[in-house]
């Protein structure tokens, strides 16, 4: 029929037909030419608002809207249209008043249900938005865009059963669905058990189902091998399941399906990482960012693939763009911590750290991390607080147990630890790093040779370990395994070597230096290091220095010496000079003993405490800041460190130089590498004249040895000399040869007849 001869219905029903095939600007001029006929048309001045709204010409689409209103206050379908206008314009209390108004006047609007929905889950309010859905189901159950849009919302809800019913509703019900959401009055037509697969794929992973969720979302893609969206999500869950190759496969068909998807080019970039192929991740990420410039997390990634390459700065470059983007990236925010923390910056990193948890409060990565500073910090009780955060969060959170367990060990909860390391192995068997910390409770313990299997299965599950390589080397000294010796000190210098030129904390400990064949200059250097540890960790106190008196000594007072140990007990060091506090002249020497170890009640514990004027318990002031504030308080003027670097030290408190004059002695023979101490007390056989460069400290000759021991106190006995004849039955004199046994002399003492 021509054109000019078209009735109203004929007219009507052409500008619907070219409405629905995209051909807006025709639909317009049929829907004018008709509206000029029938001006008062709501039917026309539907079409034509709906027409303008298609087209972006908003103002225009609610001009339509309201004539259609004005010729008919009771036309439900304008309300809906002009809060579609509304909603656009974020003006969402506006579009909510209309998209209600329409479904009072006509309680069988389902399109006025479906757009009141998206409205409320606009405005946050998702539980009315589930109940708008559910009302408009009420009046057709074959609503399957419906049915599909609130099993999304349910499982956003974490209403996840719910949700899957909805779904499972869609895939198995074999009627041909009737209608899904346009957003306007007019519908759309079409199959979507694809959409249906997918969907419950999606929450099918939200449980936890993976290998669910996988086939789901492969029968979405078998029923439309076209399908974007099922690709992207099986790359996604495949990714997830650890199935490289076949998330590189479902991420390429997306690509092939849309190449400029930027989303997509970034998890693949992330599954090229996971693979280690660092150089194509990088190409990759580069490619994401180059089709979407505004991508943070694209930003935070490739950062973390240029750090794994080395290019430090760079990485830190690109996580400050990500923030730039955006400004609350909880990622980057953790990972330019890490960078800070790695370059020193600790309390730039602790910073960085408490914003990214700011942003996000349930980041258990950020929570672990903080907890890593805030023990080398010497934070201990604060560490342990936000480890334990971190496993609330994450449950099977290996490597959070695992530096939990450093800290209790460091707390002395030694049982504590165990049960840490014990419990990030079985989460994670391969888990070198949990099985080298459990080592080294065996280590201390003494119990050497399980130390020894565990270090081994260590580096089984990661050769280059340079902690669980040194600390196998010295238990296998421990023992006297001298297999392949010469290599394994080879390797070990080179460990050693490579850690010191990158500024690392080195894998073999200042005591244990003086084992092995480093130079001098290395074992200085070790040293040093550990030093500068501490110096990290008092910096973070902020304490002024300390003033230091004068006026007591210059008028006639007494010197001041505090002897500082963890091993005032029953400890070799006890062992010998427990007789030395009581030994000073106390007419010239006030003498202080400043114990880091609670009392274990032996007599050697007894007899120092006895015998120093002052015993101070530090053990109960475990802040490094307030026993350096005691120490200070009580004026010494000569403070003695007798740990240096052994088990129980606590080096802090001499890095805050709490005594103008500081000294190291007899616990440990080597240098401090500190600049916080003054002198070694040592001799000119331990420590030669001509090796002066290698301390840190002035050395400070005794006589004869530094060394000194505590025996003629201790066994007083030995210098009584015996006299044993030994007698027959009869009592007469045998030639007999007696075995003696000098650990027991009493049953020497029962049968000698002269004690002289």
């Amino acid at each position: 029929m021509p054109m000019a001869q078209l009735d109203s219905t004929g007219l009507a029903e052409l500008a619907h037909r070219e409405y629905q095939a995209g051909d807006y600007e025709r639909s317009e001029q049929h829907c004018l030419q008709l509206w000029r006929q029938e001006p008062d048309n709501t039917g026309v001045l539907l079409l034509l608002s709906s027409i303008h709204f298609q087209c972006r010409r908003l103002d225009r689409s609610a001009y339509f809207s309201q004539l259609a209103i004005k010729q008919n206050p009771m036309l439900a379908e304008a309300y809906s249209n002009l809060g579609n206008v509304y909603k656009e314009r974020n003006a969402l209390p506006e579009a909510l008043e209309n998209y209600r108004h329409a479904v009072r006047l006509k309680p069988d609007f389902i399109d006025g249900y479906i757009n009141l929905a998206a409205a409320l889950v606009a405005a946050g309010d998702m539980e009315q938005a589930v109940q708008a859905y559910v009302t408009a189901l009420q009046y057709n159950q074959d609503l399957y865009c419906v049915r599909s849009d609130l099993g999304n919302l349910l499982k956003a809800l974490g209403r996840l059963d719910e949700a899957k019913m909805e779904t499972a509703f869609l895939m198995y019900d074999n009627d041909t669905p009737q209608s899904c959401r346009s957003g306007f009055v007019l519908s759309c037509t079409g199959g979507t058990k694809q959409l249906a697969w997918s969907n419950l794929g999606c929450v099918f992973n939200a449980q936890g189902e993976i290998w669910l969720a996988i086939h789901h979302f492969e029968k979405a893609v078998a029923l439309d091998p076209n399908f974007l969206d099922a690709y992207i999500n099986l790359g996604n869950v495949l990714k997830e399941a650890r199935i490289f190759d076949r998330s590189v496969a479902a991420y390429l068909r997306a690509l092939n399906l849309s190449p400029n998807h930027a989303v997509v080019h970034g998890n693949l970039a992330c599954v090229y990482y996971e693979q280690g192929l660092i150089d194509l991740a990088i190409d990759t990420y580069r490619r994401a960012i180059e089709l979407q410039p505004n991508f943070p997390d694209a930003y935070c990634n490739l950062a973390n693939a240029l750090k794994e390459k080395g290019q430090v700065k760079e990485a830190e470059e690109c996580y400050n763009t990500a923030l730039r983007l955006s400004p609350t990236h909880a990622d980057s925010l953790n990972n330019l911590a890490n960078i800070k923390r790695e370059q020193g910056n600790t309390e730039e990193a602790v910073r960085l750290y408490l914003k990214a948890l700011e942003v996000y409060p349930e980041f258990a990565v950020a929570h672990s991390n903080l907890a890593s500073v805030l023990q080398q910090q010497g934070k201990l009780h604060e560490a342990l607080m936000h480890y334990k955060e971190a496993i609330r969060i994450s449950p099977t959170f290996a490597d959070a147990y695992s530096n939990m367990g450093n800290t209790l060990k460091e707390m002395q909860d030694i049982q504590g630890a165990l049960q840490c390391y014990t419990r990030a192995i079985q989460i994670n068997p391969a888990f070198a790093d949990a099985h080298s910390n459990l080592a080294s409770i065996h280590k201390d313990s003494g119990n050497i040779p399980e130390a020894i299997a565990s270090y081994r299965t260590a580096l089984k599950l990661k050769p280059d370990f340079p902690d669980a390589y040194c600390n196998l080397a010295h238990c296998l000294q421990i023992v006297c395994d001298w297999t392949d010796y010469p290599a394994r000190m080879k390797r070990l210098v080179q460990i050693v070597q490579d850690q010191l030129e990158k500024n690392r904390l080195p894998s073999v400990h200042p005591h244990h230096s003086m084992l092995y064949p480093l130079t001098h200059s290395m074992r200085k250097a070790i040293a040093a290091r550990h030093a500068s540890l501490c110096l990290e960790k008092i910096n973070v106190l902020h304490k002024p220095a300390y003033q230091h008196q004068k006026e007591r000594l210059s008028s006639g007072g007494r010197l001041r010496i505090g002897y500082v140990s963890s091993d005032f007990g029953n400890h070799p060091t006890s062992h010998l000079m427990q007789s030395i506090p009581g030994h000073h002249d106390k007419s010239r020497v006030e003498i202080f003993c400043y114990s880091l170890s609670p009392d274990d009640g032996t007599t050697f514990r007894q007899k120092i405490s006895a015998e120093a004027e002052h015993f101070i318990d530090l053990s109960k002031i475990p802040c490094n800041g307030k026993a350096a504030d005691k120490i200070n308080s009580d004026g010494i003027d000569i403070l003695v460190n007798m740990n240096g670097y052994t088990k129980g030290a606590r080096n802090e408190l001499f890095a805050l130089r709490p005594a103008p004059i500081q000294v190291m002695w007899l616990g440990y023979p080597g240098t401090s590498g500190a600049s916080f101490m003054d002198y070694i007390i040592t001799d000119k056989i331990t420590s030669p004249a001509n090796l002066h460069a290698q301390y840190s400290e002035k050395l400070a000759f005794m006589r004869d040895t530094f060394f000194i021991g505590d025996h003629m106190n201790m066994f007083p006995h030995l210098l009584n000399r015996l006299t044993v004849r030994v007698t027959d039955a009869n009592g007469h004199p045998t030639k007999s040869i007696m075995y003696l046994n000098a650990l027991d002399l009493e049953p020497i003492k029962s049968v000698a007849t002269t004690i002289v």
